[in-house]
């Protein structure tokens, strides 16, 4: 049968595309140039990429459940679900449309990729708000033109995406002559060779042939600026392009598509480098402004933004300048803690206690990609990492190997808590040995015993009974132990059970949406029944979970 594009390979395309964005992520990051110097178009490719990558396999996995096979409409809508609110940075975001794009073609039945290339062209091109040629929309476009151009009408799908891949890596070496930051710096365009690479694994995919090699060999790369270096300037200048605004704000904005438009002519007005994308109520802003707070307020009143992000370029190329690539980093700290929290207070908790965060949403657990580039960022030789979630094992464990590959020393703790997390953290001594500090917060996690509260959203078996919709389960160490009516008598019930065997301090931490006297009233209960007993409370803020429980 001749080469085509079927849900296999999709996930074969996502895989493949992760490996080469793997591969050259370093070397893209540091020809990122423009829009602004951050040296991290790489890294923002790889983690959409990786979001997408995702979402695929776990069609593959849910279908593998019942002994059937995905179709190719439901493979493309979830990699192009994943790339949306999996994006990062501006060439993140881009890349998450032109996938989108593709996908509105593709999945409504049609095969043929030179139509879908060219959807995705031209939707990228309306995502941004002023479109720039030079850079990845330029190559964008040019594999459009180039498959449209191959002369066999009923050309198979490798031979289409091979002509693709071919335009996109004459454009690509087009493009330092296109742009003058480009051109002053002597590289290509960062995003566009991002997608030079995605398009290659495009035309594997559908092949199903090995890899075709590295990537434009012959084209111009160009020195490795220094970090926040426009071309030309001082390395000790923080690059953010001149005059340009000091931030950049992302977030996921849940809106009627009938609302977008005035958001990015509010956006348009606030700052520059807008690019909004998305549809059918779930959209992706990127913008870079001066006034964070104007940005935010106009994504509320367009919708309900959330996953919100700001960056502070000055803040970012000073991080940079600490932990950058390619021979221009300062000396790394001895030691960090990364740990990974749900909810904001949690995140503040953990932050001032000294750790790099990772704060996730509810339904969007972190990839090992991001985990790892957590580790990374912290810029240390030694680094110990808190999960505090069982289900985030797997991922945290590739994330450590994926650093020590890279010569970071890694000790992964394997709290399946964020009280647990808290515990370690408090007993962290950045200025012991290494082995000793990560056997003494080890220690500290595996003496705190851990709970929970949750509403049963459906009914069900569980170890301890049935419970109806609307019931509040206690689960004590990850089992349901107790069923109860109410937050408080549950809790209380949870309380006395893990007391039952021992404890002098109790932490709990609330979520956004336990009740006011939730606190107080299991504080008293602990007093009055349990001497000797201390309590502390904190505000986590996490979402679906009233009460998090630790005994120690």
């Amino acid at each position: 049968m001749p080469p085509t594009l079927d849900a296999p390979a999709v996930r074969a395309w996502c895989r493949l595309a992760l490996q080469a964005l793997g591969r050259a992520r370093e070397e893209i990051d540091a020809i990122n140039v423009y829009p602004v110097a951050d040296g991290d178009t790489g890294t923002n490719m790889y983690l959409t990429v990786e979001s997408a990558a995702q979402a695929v396999d776990a069609v593959f996995d849910g279908h593998a459940a019942s002994g059937t096979e995905p179709d190719l409409p439901s493979c493309l809508q979830s990699m192009a679900h994943g790339a949306l609110i999996g994006a990062r940075g501006n060439s993140g975001t881009i890349l998450a449309q032109l996938l989108r794009g593709m996908t509105e073609v593709l999945a409504s039945g049609s095969g043929d990729l030179r139509p879908a290339l060219r959807r995705a062209a031209e939707s990228a091109y309306q995502a941004v708000a002023h479109p720039v040629e030079g850079t990845m929309l330029t190559v964008a476009t040019a594999a459009a033109e180039a498959a449209a151009a191959t002369a066999d009408a009923a050309a198979d799908a490798w031979a289409v995406a091979r002509a693709a891949y071919e335009g996109a890596r004459r454009a690509l070496a087009a493009t330092p002559a296109q742009l003058d930051v480009l051109g002053n710096a002597g590289v290509v365009d960062a995003g566009g060779r991002g997608l030079v690479a995605v398009l290659g694994a495009l035309a594997d995919a559908v092949s199903g042939q090995a890899p075709m090699g590295p990537l434009v060999d012959a084209l111009p790369k160009g020195p490795a600026l220094p970090y926040g270096c426009a071309p030309g300037g001082d390395a000790g200048d923080p690059h953010v392009v001149p005059g340009g605004p000091g931030f950049e704000v992302v977030y996921l904005l849940d809106a009627p598509d009938t609302a977008v438009g005035g958001l990015r002519r509010r956006l348009d007005a606030l700052g520059d480098s807008l690019v909004v994308v998305g549809g059918d109520g779930l959209w992706n802003v990127h913008v870079h402004v001066d006034d964070v707070g104007a940005a935010i307020e106009a994504g509320i009143e367009a919708g309900r933004p959330h996953r919100i992000k700001v960056t502070h370029f000055g803040d970012q190329a000073r991080a940079h300048e600490r932990g950058g690539s390619r021979g221009q980093r300062g000396e790394p700290a001895l030691r960090a803690v990364v740990a990974v929290v749900r909810g904001d207070g949690l995140a503040a908790l953990c932050a001032e206690a000294g750790a790099v965060v990772i704060a996730v949403r509810p339904g969007e657990p972190p990839a090992s990609g991001e985990i790892a580039e957590a580790v990374r960022r912290a810029y240390a030789r030694e680094v110990v990492l808190l999960p505090n979630d069982v289900e985030l094992r797997h991922a945290a464990g590739a994330a450590a190997e994926q650093a020590r590959t890279e010569g970071i020393r890694v000790a992964l703790i394997p709290t399946r808590s964020a009280v647990q997390g808290i515990a370690a953290l408090a007993v962290h001594e950045p200025t012991r040995r290494f082995d000793e500090d990560v056997v003494a917060m080890t220690s500290a996690a595996g003496a705190t015993r851990y709970a929970e509260l949750a509403v049963a959203e459906t009914q069900s078996w569980t170890m301890a009974g049935v419970c109806q919709a609307g019931d509040v389960l206690g689960l004590i160490d990850g089992d349901v132990a107790v069923i109860g009516g109410n937050l408080v008598e549950t809790g209380i019930t949870v309380l006395d059970r893990m007391l039952a065997a021992g404890g002098e301090m109790v932490t709990l931490v609330l979520g956004a949406g336990a009740p006011a006297d939730l606190a107080g009233r299991l504080e008293a209960h602990v007093r009055e029944s349990h001497l000797a007993v201390d309590t502390v409370v904190y505000a986590g803020g996490q979402e679906r979970c009233p009460l998090l429980i630790g005994v120690e």
